[in-house]
């Protein structure tokens, strides 16, 4: 029961801490999203350094998160496209030259995963510059959408698995999910959607069921990415900021 609380406040701060944020303004957002990107990727440069083989360049590596982050929240709202993500190649040809210098037993194993670190979390976060702006306008609303779509599946799958849930949906990977669970959380995802498409009508109700559907097949299949990386390297939880949940990948 303690736990179940403490997972929840902190669920609670953090989706008020995300939602005012994004609400408020384009830099607020921004602030809040370039931070979680530097902490989502030197969390995931913790984890695959604890095989004891790998040392990757935590610093550059988000120093270049950073730098995708930002340029792209700066360029979204000037109508460039998203090419702009081409200016981060520089970066990542810096990253195979500082590794000459390092003098490490695993060279490319670490270039590899250094620039893997920036792929599995940097790219995705930016790409949600793209969702924030409508012909150069801010305009959180699909973001929102997002969100609650994302949560709504993940937590009814939880409440649906833990009440209902037998047959197990990828047990090698993740033995807590069932099938039962999975499909819970779409139904009361479909739910959500509904809702939300007479809520944020700046997309229609189509639309929004297409982008339910999307986010229930690869939110499911990001956890059990996420869970095959932990299980790699034994370790339960991504890191320990968010107290009950774990990590930023978390």
């Amino acid at each position: 029961m303690k736990n179940f609380f403490q997972r929840a406040i902190t669920a609670a701060a953090f989706v008020a801490v995300l939602l005012s944020c994004t609400f408020y303004s384009h830099i607020t957002f921004t602030a809040l999203f370039t931070l979680i990107t530097l902490l989502g990727t030197w969390e995931f440069y913790k984890l695959v350094e604890k095989d004891g083989a790998t040392r990757p360049q935590r610093v550059m590596g988000a120093v270049t998160a950073g730098v995708m982050f930002v340029t792209n929240a700066v360029f979204s709202m000037t109508q460039m496209n998203i090419r702009v993500l081409l200016f981060i190649f520089p970066f990542i040809f810096s990253i195979f030259i500082i590794e000459l210098y390092r003098k490490k037993e695993q060279p490319f194993r670490n270039i590899a995963y250094t620039i893997l670190g920036i792929i599995y979390v940097a790219v995705p976060f930016t790409l949600l510059n793209y969702i924030l702006t409508c012909k150069g306008n801010y305009a959180p609303q699909i973001l929102f959408g997002f969100f609650f779509i994302l949560w709504s599946n993940d937590t009814g799958a939880y409440l649906t698995g833990s009440l209902l849930g037998k047959r197990k949906l990828f047990p090698r990977i993740s033995p807590g999910k069932s099938w039962e669970g999975s499909i819970g959380g779409a139904l009361i995802t479909y739910g959500v959607v509904f809702l939300i498409s007479s809520w944020y009508t700046i997309i229609n109700l189509r639309d929004w069921m297409v982008i339910g559907t999307i986010l229930i097949i690869v939110g499911t299949l990001g956890d059990l990415v996420e869970s095959l990386l932990k299980r790699s390297i034994n370790v339960k939880d991504s890191g320990t900021l968010l107290p009950g949940h774990g990590g930023i990948l978390d």
